[in-house]
């Protein structure tokens, strides 16, 4: 039975089966095993996870130890919760108008990220007149209609991480700052925070920054001053704006101070370091990277939760969650009626009833034809069961979220 374990009760002769820890970026292969000794356990237990996961069947088991399908079970409960309050963001333009407007601005968003990086790395200065007319667009286009940017979110390329990790991460901070209330200027400066947040690793080592196993303990110090690196070139580059700064260098701290590089505690951290720090593990985790399989949003939004606390600010991450909804756009759905969907639109009223677009029965294992149904619709009788991984159904979301 694969269980769940706080660290404190790590033994000799247990078999993990995750680490739990995602969110760090150099966790590239989670780590599958018996621990062998008391010095892997030590090493875990600095990593800064508060739970880890065993398979009881293979390893010794502990009374402290407590059933996955429960712990599973809390955070879909939790999830619930969070699922009945009513969504925040509104839309003022269809989904299928923006979409175009959304996908330009996607690519010149890529393209700026990329060029910067080329040039930083070169040694020139960085340019912030295109990032402010780029985060005015991005801040434009979420306020029409907020799904549209964050649809193509889910339409990524696992080679390209870096570049589409920063211009997710920007949407995600424009959609976060909006629900939040925040003012124009404030979304501006942590949207720009957002997609040069990681600008910091064109100094760390390629040799590290792309190693397919686990870092050395040396090479991860490495790794972690990419936050200090980025907070740096940030100082020194001519008419970047203080929150700026702020968002790009607290993006990998947490609230009980295991972060990096300060590792600020609590009310240390900004409320713009704890919201970037949620949207930047929401990204990372639910991506699909060379050496990690993306978790689908949902899992994503339980992980959150799980890590609401410790980790992560518990209040800002159920904003988020009601942010980008129940089943933020891009998830693929199964209905009661047994039809798979994918969230094509959120719903103003409910983020429980959204616009899913079907296109393949379960129960008949087949393709069907492709339908876009409203569940908010009064004539509508299905309803959600839960989410779903499309690699189970061989689904390519970019086919049915193309508009």
């Amino acid at each position: 039975m694969i269980k769940r374990v706080p660290v404190t009760a790590l033994e000799v002769g247990m078999y993990i089966t995750d680490l739990n820890n995602d969110w760090i970026p150099h966790n590239t292969r989670n780590r599958r095993g018996f621990l062998r000794n008391e010095t892997t356990i030590a090493k875990i237990r600095q990593m800064g996870v508060e739970f880890v996961y065993i398979d009881t069947a293979r390893g010794k088991d502990t009374q402290d130890s407590e059933p996955a399908r429960e712990v599973d079970a809390r955070n879909a409960a939790l999830l619930d919760d969070v699922g009945a309050l009513k969504p925040l963001p509104k839309r003022v333009r269809p989904l299928a108008d923006e979409m175009v407007i959304a996908q330009q601005i996607h690519g010149e968003a890529q393209n700026l990220v990329g060029n910067v990086l080329r040039d930083v790395k070169l040694g020139h200065a960085i340019n912030i007149t295109p990032f402010n007319e780029l985060a005015t667009e991005l801040q434009e286009s979420v306020f029409r209609n907020h799904n549209a940017l964050s649809c193509l979110g889910r339409i990524r390329d696992k080679d390209n991480y870096l570049m589409e990790h920063s211009v997710n991460l920007s949407v995600l901070m424009s959609l976060f700052g909006k629900a939040m209330g925040c003012s124009a200027d404030v979304q501006h400066q942590t949207i720009i925070g957002a997609l040069l947040h990681d600008i910091g690793k064109i100094l760390t080592p390629e040799e590290i920054l792309h190693k397919p196993g686990r870092l050395s303990a040396a090479e991860f110090e490495e790794m972690k001053a990419h936050a200090r690196h980025s907070r740096d070139i940030l100082l020194a580059t001519e008419g970047i704006g203080e929150l700026t700064i702020l968002t790009a260098a607290q993006h990998h701290e947490k609230m009980d101070g295991t972060g990096y590089p300060e590792g600020l505690r609590g009310d240390e951290i900004s409320v713009y370091g704890r919201m970037v720090a949620i949207s930047d593990v929401y990204d990372a985790i639910t991506a699909d990277r060379v050496y990690h399989k993306g978790m689908t949003p949902t899992q994503g939004l339980k992980k959150l939760l799980e890590w609401s606390g410790p980790h992560l600010d518990s209040a800002l991450v159920q904003q988020f969650i009601r942010c980008i909804g129940l089943y933020p756009v891009g998830s693929l759905v199964l209905l009661e009626s047994g039809r798979l969907g994918v969230v094509v639109e959120s719903n103003d009223d409910d983020q429980r009833l959204p616009v899913v677009r079907v296109m393949y029965h379960t129960k008949f294992r087949m393709p069907i034809t492709v339908e876009t149904l409203d569940l908010a619709s009064p004539g509508c009788q299905d309803r959600i069961v839960r989410a779903v991984d499309p690699e189970d159904y061989q689904i390519n979301l970019k086919k049915f979220l193309a508009l």
